[in-house]
């Protein structure tokens, strides 16, 4: 097949390129062109702005794909044009929603198909779902929770080896038994890459994650153990985040609530099992990007943390 990504060079692409490359099918990436493509025989690479609609056509328009994963539109504006282009012209297009469109509920897991937030910071994204059942494209959307894993960018389980690896407290909101849930990286870009050619995915919504859950102590120990320390050793404080005013400050990587996802779906649909369990994730992510980047050895702003310790100690 030949496929495009949107995207492809920082996080979730680069992994699920190397597994389409793998399988044999040609891919394409259409990116700004701010990072290298990946080194892979049978990669191109097409330079542009995605918020261009003028531009995505120009670039776009007189190409053609089998496939094309959507990995980076956040609102309906991004997703829009380059479905229009495509519309009756591509066999599966693929999108890249998240799990925090669910409305928060008292019943958990989160299920396909529960209320979503019309509020929440990723209505974008269920607009985009939306947009594109309308639109009657034959469409797949792919709804993760927290993604990590190595070359992650958003502050998750870095956060946590910052201190851990300088053997500094560790300050989570509330009792720390709010549970949550991790998803590997390579195990999304598997989900991924199982949609392909599966009639049955056409037109439905998928939870990808871990098939376990955690809570945020108990993510902080998983953590000490993946860095070789005693989760015994590990000094978690507790704090009520609402008696604190920490402004655009982030004093914590994860919302402050209850929040997991059923992947039994995924499972059962696109034959699917996440490989990664917790501490063998987290190892990967501190040996093969934390460490690697000496990233333990940077210069840490622990400003909120040293606020918060202070007012509770």
């Amino acid at each position: 097949m030949r496929i495009l990504i949107m995207g492809g060079t920082r996080f979730i692409g680069v992994y699920l390129t190397q597994l389409l490359v793998e399988q044999g099918h040609e891919v394409v990436l259409f990116n700004r062109g701010n990072r290298p493509a990946p080194s892979l025989q049978g990669v191109g690479q097409i330079i542009g702005d995605r918020t261009d609609a003028t531009q995505l056509k120009a670039k776009l328009s007189q190409e053609n794909f089998d496939v094309i994963f959507d990995n980076n539109g956040r609102e309906l504006t991004d997703t829009q044009p380059l479905a229009e282009i495509f519309h009756d012209r591509v066999q599966h297009f693929v999108y890249m929603s998240s799990a925090g469109v669910y409305l928060k509920s008292d019943q958990l897991p989160h299920v396909e198909g529960d209320p979503v937030d019309s509020k929440s910071r990723h209505k974008g994204k269920h607009e985009t779902e939306a947009y594109l059942t309308q639109l009657g494209l034959p469409f797949t959307s792919i709804r993760p929770t927290y993604i990590y894993g190595p070359s992650n960018y958003n502050e998750l389980e870095g956060w946590f080896f910052d201190r851990i690896v300088r053997d500094r407290p560790i300050p989570i909101p509330g009792n720390g038994l709010h549970i949550t849930q991790l998803g590997h990286v390579k195990d999304l870009a598997k989900a991924l890459t199982q949609v392909l050619g599966n009639e049955q995915a056409i037109g439905q919504i998928y939870n990808i994650s871990g098939d376990r859950f955690v809570t945020f102590d108990a993510l902080a120990r998983a953590s000490a153990v993946a860095a070789g320390k005693s989760p015994d050793a590990v000094k978690i404080v507790h704090y009520d985040p609402k008696k604190f005013d920490f402004g655009k400050r982030k004093a914590f990587p994860m919302r402050v609530q209850h929040f997991f996802a059923s992947v039994n779906k995924a499972q059962t649909e696109l034959n699917w099992q996440p490989e990664y369990d917790l501490i063998y994730g987290l190892q990967d992510s501190l040996e093969n990007d934390y460490l690697v980047n000496a990233k333990d050895k940077a210069e840490v702003d622990f400003s909120v943390d040293e606020e918060i310790l202070q007012a509770v100690s």
